[in-house]
């Protein structure tokens, strides 16, 4: 009788332990995530994302730094990119894109990244779920899963995600980013994801972020060429080549494509332009960082958007296309369109 009521006892205890280990809900854990990201006074990551929305896979070395409340550090380098990285800097004064190779910068008063999903940030993750009421949640033996839409300003072909935090740590692992049809086309891995509260406001300085190690810089990777391959947009709305000529330049040749259609657009094309140190070059511009469906941070301004990608300056300018509609002709650009 004794053995049965000690068997009884253990099973109970058994099942109590493993209904405890299950009863996570999605709003307990949302509440730890939540608690988590109020106590870190920082943190650092790294993460290898994948790019899957053109006709050649994208990749790309992330380094994200975050101080809170508001300080971020994000560094982007694309393995194809030979001509350095690009930082998304936010600090007190602003939000900058800096290419340091070219030790050229823009300066945005923007809301960034709060205005938009950002697949690599933890509290964009966070306000993903929660902004959504139908997310979904799962568990897993060792991932929390959560099924949410995204909020991408400028690609809308790209509604929905799963994220994965670890069991343990309630730290993010994975993301994947969905088109319509449920393909995974943006796949983030994060690594050596780490509380930091040593991170100091100067960390976030535009001039200590322009001085780039000496691998990087731009005199020996970029002096003495010149625009290589004209390239030539995939999506067009329409429009056609009407005409296109070549400028000589001080530094080789500036390429203006005119395009005719319902939506005229104008693009042009040269050698990204290396600023000497002691003049660093900073645009100032109303407006937003936009991001290219390959990565690629381009600046928009007054129907203008602006990038550079692998040593060459972009200018994208049209009175009829929408700033998405700019977007995507300028992601057909980078995502492997090949030159007549």
């Amino acid at each position: 009788m004794q053995r049965r009521f000690l068997i009884l006892l253990f099973s109970l205890f058994v099942l109590g332990a493993l209904t405890a280990c299950g009863s996570q809900s999605k709003e307990d854990v949302v509440k730890k995530l939540e608690k988590q990201s109020e106590e870190m006074a920082g943190y650092k990551t790294e993460a290898n994302m994948k790019m899957s929305t053109g006709k050649e896979e994208q990749k790309y070395n992330i380094q994200v730094w975050h101080k809170k409340e508001d300080f971020y550090r994000v560094k982007l380098q694309n393995d194809k990119d030979e001509k350095g990285s690009q930082i998304i800097l936010k600090n007190d004064s602003g939000v900058y894109v800096l290419t340091p190779a070219l030790n050229k910068s823009f300066k945005f008063q923007s809301e960034w990244p709060q205005n938009t999903s950002q697949p690599y940030l933890y509290a964009s993750l966070l306000n993903d779920i929660k902004a959504d009421s139908e997310a979904e949640f799962s568990a897993s033996e060792n991932y929390f899963v959560f099924k949410t839409k995204t909020n991408y300003q400028n690609n809308k072909s790209l509604p929905y995600q799963e994220i994965y935090f670890d069991k343990k740590s309630y730290h993010p692992v994975m993301v994947k980013v969905f088109d319509q049809d449920m393909n995974a086309l943006v796949e983030v891995q994060f690594a050596n994801f780490s509380k930091d509260d040593s991170m100091k406001k100067e960390d976030f300085d535009v001039d200590k972020n322009m001085a780039m190690d000496t691998s990087e810089a731009p005199v020996a990777n970029m002096e003495g060429e010149e625009l290589a391959e004209v390239l030539y947009p995939q999506e067009t709305f329409g429009a056609e080549l009407a005409d296109e000529r070549e400028v000589k330049t001080e530094d080789g040749k500036r390429v203006i494509m005119n395009y005719s259609g319902d939506k005229n657009f104008t693009l042009v094309q040269e050698k990204a332009e290396v600023q000497a140190a002691s003049a660093q070059y900073s645009v100032q511009v109303n407006g937003d960082p936009v991001q290219l469906w390959d990565g690629v941070f381009a600046a928009y301004e007054h129907n203008r958007l602006e990038w550079n990608h692998n040593g060459t300056t972009y200018q994208l300018a049209s009175n009829e296309l929408t700033q998405d509609e700019m977007v995507a002709v300028a992601s057909s650009i980078n995502n492997g369109t090949m030159s007549k």
